[in-house]
């Protein structure tokens, strides 16, 4: 494999994750007409350590899951890839 496909695969994720967020924000906005209950929250990973903040406890512990999650897979791709270039 070489670095242009590695390229594309990231454009192509990037478009994917814009694609997705519009989409639910078009489906959010047309559900929550009416409601005045906002919950959310958020992660801001830098390297594999993640930033956690929201509103409500329910959405944090999700979104620390899905960090705790995202954090494990970056460090085993950390891992792969240092013994794959040794």
């Amino acid at each position: 494999m070489d670095a242009t496909f590695f390229y594309a695969l990231g454009v192509a994720l990037v478009v994917a994750g814009i694609i997705i967020i519009v989409a639910v924000v078009i489906l959010a906005s047309m559900r929550g007409v009416g409601k005045g209950k906002v919950k959310g929250a958020s992660v801001i990973m830098i390297g594999p350590v993640p930033i956690i903040f929201g509103t409500d406890k329910a959405s944090i512990k999700t979104v620390l899951l899905l960090a705790l999650a995202l954090s494990i897979a970056a460090i085993i791709a950390m891992v792969i890839y240092y013994l794959v270039l040794r």
